[in-house]
């Protein structure tokens, strides 16, 4: 595929760059598989940007190199950080009062996860800070890819929201805790206030931008309707400046857009439509991100022994989340069959993945490949079956309006005439 690029590269030399021609084509490529994918067998549209991105690395793609940088990262950043607002705009903290073991849901199936990751894979004999470090990548449940799903398959209920609120606090304890942690990789045996002061320059300095996030947009919503297109503008240039400052003063851009989202939450708790809100753009934004961040895992090093890596990951991964949502299920307000949805509901690993990633090869040149190595490819694997379990579990769980198959209708899911 290189030798293909050289060549057209020779002859077409467009004013905004070869890159933007092939991202452009691979996008609108990416659109349509989506497109005729869930159109033809009821899967969201993220298989169809995961599968298409995935080809084109496995070809050879040179339009994302790893490890991400410039252009490449702030968009994967922000594509990340519009998610993470959304996703925080849909958490409202008394929700917690009234119900905290949903907390303790949460604090259990992410602490299951990063032990059962770590122990798999220190059963490989892997290096003890190459196996923490994949630990707490896994982790982080996809929001953005769970969202899709949700979007693509009009699912709601119980189980859908209890999943989407779980897999953005997992989230949020992810990013704190790699944000941090990376920061101390050249010193494995810190002290506990080592360890601690990195997570509260992280916590505070992402708090303070969050802060000035929502108050920001809760003054324009004063002013503005929330339906008008130029409070979507407003809101993505917002976040788009909130990510930029966020990770120029040492925090971290997407633990910044969740909290204000969260913020902005209590701040105005009248619900937003905010897939209509965030518009297009937002759209273009999202496919963007999942075929970008196919196109880069896909580029990893392939081979038997990481293959079995993979795996173990992969299963401590999924029996962990079962098990944590499990144990945390009494008086949480759902059923056992509910809890078991819920756990592999939140299997997607995405775009958030890959950030973390991203920070821990920024962070060392020693460790950081290695745990690229590993990470990658479960990244690839999880954020295409991980949305097919998604859907799946939704479907199970009696939540979406949509069937797994929908042969013989229109996107709009009307019969064709």
């Amino acid at each position: 595929m290189n030798e293909v690029m050289a060549i057209w590269a020779d002859w077409l030399r467009p004013s905004a760059g070869l890159p933007t021609v092939q991202w452009s084509i691979l996008l609108a490529v990416a659109a349509l598989v989506g497109h005729l994918l869930q159109r033809h067998t009821g899967l969201p549209k993220v298989v169809g940007y995961s599968m298409v991105g995935a080809i084109a690395g496995l070809a050879g793609f040179s339009g994302a190199a790893w490890p991400l940088q410039g252009t490449a990262l702030f968009l994967l950043e922000l594509g990340v950080s519009v998610v993470l607002f959304e996703a925080g705009g849909r958490i409202a903290l008394r929700w917690f009062r009234h119900n905290p073991m949903v907390l303790l849901q949460s604090v259990a199936e992410s602490a299951l996860t990063a032990l059962f990751v770590y122990h798999a894979l220190r059963w490989f004999d892997v290096r003890p800070m190459v196996a923490e470090a994949v630990g707490l990548i896994a982790m982080a449940a996809s929001p953005a890819v769970l969202s899709r799903v949700i979007m693509d398959t009009r699912a709601s209920g119980p189980v859908t929201e209890r999943a989407m609120v779980l897999a953005t606090l997992s989230t949020l304890y992810a990013l704190t805790l790699v944000s941090a942690r990376t920061g101390l990789m050249h010193r494995p045996q810190a002290e506990l206030m080592e360890t601690l002061f990195p997570v509260a320059v992280v916590l505070g300095v992402s708090f303070v931008v969050a802060g000035m996030l929502a108050l920001a947009l809760r003054m324009a919503l004063r002013v503005m309707s929330p339906t008008s297109e130029n409070t979507s503008m407003l809101l993505i240039a917002l976040i788009t400046a909130a990510t930029a400052l966020a990770a120029h003063f040492g925090g971290s851009a997407p633990l910044a857009a969740l909290l204000g989202g969260i913020l902005l939450k209590q701040l105005n708790p009248r619900p937003w439509a905010w897939p209509r809100q965030l518009g297009t753009a937002s759209s273009m934004l999202m496919m963007l991100m999942f075929v970008l961040v196919s196109v880069v895992a896909a580029k990893a090093d392939w081979n038997p022994a990481v293959a079995g890596l993979v795996t173990a990951v992969v299963l401590a991964r999924g029996i962990a989340k079962v098990l944590g949502v499990g144990a945390g299920n009494w008086g949480s307000g759902t059923s056992w069959r509910q809890a078991l949805w819920t756990g592999c509901a939140m299997s997607p690993m995405s775009s958030v993945a890959l950030l973390l990633v991203s920070q821990f090869v920024a962070s060392s040149i020693t460790l950081g490949p290695r745990i690229a190595s590993i990470a990658l490819p479960a990244i690839l694997l999880m954020e295409v079956l991980g949305a097919i379990l998604a859907t799946f579990a939704l479907h199970r769980a009696g939540e979406t309006s949509r069937p797994m198959y929908v042969e013989g209708t229109t996107a709009a899911g009307e019969q064709r005439g």
